[in-house]
């Protein structure tokens, strides 16, 4: 049998979580209980709105409270850090949460791209900075890949999106983002396309392959009539990927 100092407390929770649902324990003054259920609610809801601004602009007041108050009493995080905040509520609206009629179709996908600069600020990964040559030839030898950094895909062009802009429905192509941290620990989004997307992918997947290899696999995948036109494409895709910072040079020998 649950003991009563726990009944209570799990009625208390239950209360500041949606007050309309559940009923205040018995005892305990109402100035209290509206100075709790304020101060619990705000907190969250003011991690929400810093945290995605621009979802926050698309929604009237009444309804963005109510997107917050479902939040707040339908999810269980599990997590006990404020900085967790953002990517329970990403994963609510993507798992558990049943959409209405006044949220947008791009709800998840806007929800989950502005949760992804928070991902990428506070990631913990560290740049080598041993083993480098800066300015490596990038065909020649193996480029390193900055760990802080991102490749999105998406349905609906949610870099774009906002209070002028509200899609109703995706374009045919999905959309690719490539999200990073620059030399000046800024988050920085970009657009990018698909053989990109594919080219950042092929170098991690081959940690040990020199640019030239990494650009020879593309164009095989592409099954291109010239491969070296994909080779020179690459090269001043390499260069400018890292000119941004995303390439951080080549490695003096094999990583390990």
């Amino acid at each position: 049998m649950e003991p009563e100092f726990q009944r209570i407390q799990r009625r208390f929770a239950a209360h500041l979580r949606d007050p309309e649902r559940h009923p205040a324990p018995e005892g305990i003054e109402e100035r209290r209980l509206a100075i709790y259920r304020t101060l619990f609610f705000n907190n969250i809801n003011g991690f929400l709105e810093k945290g995605f601004p621009v979802l926050r602009a698309l929604y009237a007041d009444h309804d963005w409270r109510r997107l917050v108050r479902a939040f707040f009493d339908g999810h269980r995080s599990a997590s006990p850090y404020f900085l967790d905040i953002p990517g329970e509520f990403v994963r609510f609206l993507d798992e558990e949460y049943s959409a209405l009629a006044s949220d947008p179709p791009f709800l998840v996908e806007l929800a989950h791209y502005e949760w992804m600069e928070v991902v990428i600020d506070t990631r913990q990964d560290t740049r080598p900075t041993g083993n480098l040559r800066p300015e490596g030839d990038l065909l020649r030898g193996v480029p390193c890949l900055s760990p802080l950094h991102a490749v999105l895909q998406y349905r609906w062009p949610v870099h774009r999106i906002g209070p002028d802009y509200r899609p109703g429905t995706p374009p045919e192509q999905p959309v690719w983002l490539l999200v990073y941290r620059d030399q000046e620990e800024r988050v920085a989004f970009m657009e990018i396309n698909a053989v990109t997307a594919r080219l950042l992918a092929l170098i991690e997947a081959h940690p040990s392959l020199s640019g030239a290899g990494v650009l020879a696999l593309l164009a095989e995948e592409m099954a291109h009539p010239d491969p070296r036109a994909v080779r020179d494409f690459g090269a001043e895709l390499l260069a400018g990927l890292r000119q941004r910072g995303l390439i951080l040079g080549t490695w003096l020998t094999e990583p390990a």
